[in-house]
């Protein structure tokens, strides 16, 4: 099985759906942040392994702790997998932050920031530019008069 075969893509997104579940369900670890989301599974062709991508939302105590919550988890995780989904093989768990989210978040506001800051300047050019255009339409007007002389 090739790794962007429809039966791998198919895979990786039944494993990402069950993993969701038990992340948010199942497990009653302290240690996991409630604020945790699968982002992404790939599971080898081979299905021995699969990297999981979680994001966390909060501080990076928060992550650590969610990190080694999630990695002690992984035996039961993989148990329920193996009861949940029909697959030859059970893929052994490896969990990796990804702060791909968050990352998103503060460009986002970065962006909003500019923008409130573009316009704010450009309130105070727009009436300038309001008064230039009236001195050139006085300019105009006695053009206007000297021509007609």
């Amino acid at each position: 099985m090739r790794k962007n075969s429809k039966k791998n893509t198919r895979i990786n997104g039944e494993v990402k759906k069950e993993l969701s579940v038990l992340i948010t369900r199942e497990i009653k670890d302290p240690r996991i942040n409630p604020l945790t989301s699968v982002l992404d599974v790939e599971v080898a062709p081979d299905l021995k392994t699969a990297k999981v991508y979680v994001s966390v939302m909060g501080d990076d105590e928060s992550r650590k702790t969610t990190l080694q919550g999630l990695k002690s988890a992984a035996p039961f995780m993989r148990s329920q997998l193996a009861r949940n989904l029909n697959l030859r093989n059970t893929p052994e768990l490896t969990f990796i932050m990804d702060n791909s989210i968050e990352y998103g978040i503060n460009m986002s506001k970065l962006i909003d920031e500019l923008n409130s800051k573009s316009s704010d300047s450009s309130d105070s050019t727009d009436s300038s530019e309001d008064d230039m255009d009236d001195e050139n339409k006085y300019d105009d007007e006695y053009d206007d008069e000297e021509d007609d002389e």
